[in-house]
């Protein structure tokens, strides 16, 4: 065993565990600082040269670290702001890595205009780790930061493959490239991606959810975005889309199919994985900047250089603020024209379904559906009035424009042999480099300047206790009379029936902590007691699935009371 290795990971740890304390207590985002001491390890004496290889990146880190974030992420916040994730992540990139590479072959006809696209889709991802730390510390609201996180995930699927179909025009004489054929790959790899990641996510689900093991399934967890990423890539579709629809699926599915224990080890296991891997990233990013310095002298001039690095990052601002100006100006001027729209749709709908009798069972059902339609119509509107993307929150996704892990490992994938390659790869740095500095440094200060009104902690509580009411008085319709419930066959004990009623069903729906252990006289009434108390949990459960899938509260109350319900069901769960 290589012994040096091993002090070098063992070093590695401890500065970024060094390093993460240092920024909560000083404010600096903690990439930043790893960039930073990953550049002076780099020049200590006796300091090992390390190359680290990009398809280990981008196939063995990246799909971790995108599974991490997707599984956490609230499809009903990305279902919300779709269009503009959409917008910044499939349209931006493509325009950003064409305009990019015509504007940099131009300016320097040594670098191919495939080259330059490749250069462009590397730097044309956003990197949301540095803006989203910053953002929980200083009071982003949470439609921002939903915004930046679903965009870091599907910008990387649309960045690699523009880079993939460069990366193929390279070898071409001439360097040409082929619009129709991007339109055309992309088309497949979005929908082979999807189609991949959504049954592999449903599969894993189902296998998980029959095993009721943490170990095995932490386990398991930890396959799943290489079972999405590497069939989809086989099939030269996209891994990274396979593998954010599959945490995404994972997430949904999750919440109501796995134990309360089964999600906090993963929840646990899958924040400290993502810790490592980015600090890591982020670490040796700086450390092999010198090296990359030393390769591009034999192609260019530190003039030229620093030319090609300020003339890519003045592209990515001003296509990055004219790109958000369309969506800030026309959800400026018409947001509320079209609220006001929708909620007359939605009440000559209401009108509609109030008139109709529905004649079986069938069509009671479909009116049920149609009913939770407009009640989820509604929550949309009041979610567009309640947190609106002002021109504020525009100006902090336009500023929030960092680069980070993929643009580090993607531009390594560009051919050794290709003219000019090593200069498009020191750019790339650089341009990552700079932005994580230059905006790193700045954002916190332009988010305090914008004085963002947050929602005040008696709000939240008066929110939590709204919906843990709400999903309480559900399941005790859902369930019925006490007095009428059986266990094996077997009525209820009278005097537990008569003790949860009074006591353990009143805390049980408002997610007390301090629930009595139990209050009937009888001993065979304890068991009778947990299987009834898990009932009401599942149809607490149930109905909370329903209440998310309407949006009628904030994604971070049915956190809180998800976490809730979890805590009470531990508490039940035998050991």
């Amino acid at each position: 065993m290589d012994h040096q290795f091993l002090l070098i990971a063992g070093a590695g740890l401890a500065i970024m565990i060094a390093a993460s304390v240092f920024a909560r207590r000083t404010g600096v985002a903690a990439p930043l600082l790893l960039v930073a001491l990953g550049i002076g390890a780099s020049y200590l004496p006796s300091t090992p040269t390390i190359h680290l290889e990009p398809d280990i990146v981008l196939a063995g880190v990246l799909p971790l670290l995108l599974y991490s974030s997707a599984v956490q992420l609230p499809v009903l916040d990305i279902r919300r702001n779709l269009s503009l994730i959409g917008w910044l992540s499939v349209v931006m990139v493509i325009v950003s890595a064409l305009a990019i590479g015509a504007v940099v072959h131009a300016v320097f006809p040594n670098i191919s205009f495939a080259l330059g696209v490749a250069l462009g889709a590397v730097v044309s991802p956003t990197d949301a780790v540095a803006a989203t730390a910053i953002g929980h510390r200083v009071g982003l609201p949470p439609r921002v930061m939903i915004v930046l996180e679903g965009e870091s995930l599907v910008n990387d699927a649309s960045a690699l493959v523009v880079l993939r179909t460069a990366i193929a025009a390279i070898g071409v004489a001439g360097g040409g490239f082929s619009l129709g054929h991007t339109v055309l790959d992309f088309g497949w790899a979005v929908l082979g991606g999807g189609l991949i990641g959504g049954v592999v996510g449903l599969l894993t689900v189902l296998l998980r959810q029959r095993l009721d093991d943490p170990v095995l399934n932490t386990t398991i967890s930890f396959a799943v975005p290489f079972l999405a990423y590497f069939p989809a890539e086989e099939l030269n579709a996209s891994g990274v889309l396979a593998v954010v629809i599959a945490g995404l699926l994972t997430g949904v599915l999750g919440s109501k199919r796995f134990s309360a224990r089964d999600r906090q080890t993963q929840a646990t296991t899958w924040t400290t994985v993502s810790f490592v891997l980015e600090s890591a990233v982020f670490l040796a990013m700086g450390y092999q900047l010198p090296e990359l310095v030393d390769a591009a002298r034999e192609e260019t001039t530190a003039g030229e250089m620093a030319a090609l690095v300020l003339i890519v990052v003045g592209l990515l601002v001003v296509l990055r603020f004219v790109g958000l100006a369309w969506p800030a100006l026309s959800g400026r001027f018409g947001r509320g024209d079209r609220n006001e729209q929708q909620r007359t749709r939605l009440t000559q709908f209401e009108e509609k379904l109030d008139a109709m009798n529905p004649d079986g069972e069938r069509e009671e059902s479909r009116l049920a559906w149609a009913r939770h339609r407009l009640a989820r119509g509604r929550a949309d509107v009041e979610f567009e009035e309640r947190e609106p993307l002002t021109s504020r929150g525009m100006l902090v996704l336009a500023w929030a424009g960092m680069r980070g892990v993929v643009t580090v490992a993607a531009v390594q994938t560009i051919p050794a042999d290709t003219k000019q390659a090593a200069t498009v790869v020191l750019a790339a740095f650089l341009v990552a480099l700079f932005t994580l500095v230059v905006f790193g440094l700045t954002l916190p200060w332009v988010i305090a300047r914008l004085k963002f009104e947050s929602e005040s902690p008696e709000d939240k509580r008066d929110a939590t206790q709204a919906l843990l009411r709400r999903i309480g008085e559900s399941a005790i319709d859902a369930m019925g009379p006490l007095e009428e419930q059986t266990v094996g066959g077997e009525p209820l004990d009278p005097e537990m029936v008569e003790a949860m009623k009074e006591r353990i069903i009143p805390r049980l729906v408002s997610a007390s902590r301090q629930l009595p252990a139990a209050a009937a006289a009888k001993p065979d009434s304890f068991e009778q007691m947990a299987v009834v108390q898990r009932r009401y949990l599942d149809a607490m459960r149930d109905a909370l699935g329903t209440e998310r899938s309407i949006g009628a509260y904030s994604s971070d109350t049915f956190r809180q009371v998800e976490a809730m319900i979890d805590s009470i069901e531990r508490r039940f769960k035998p050991a």
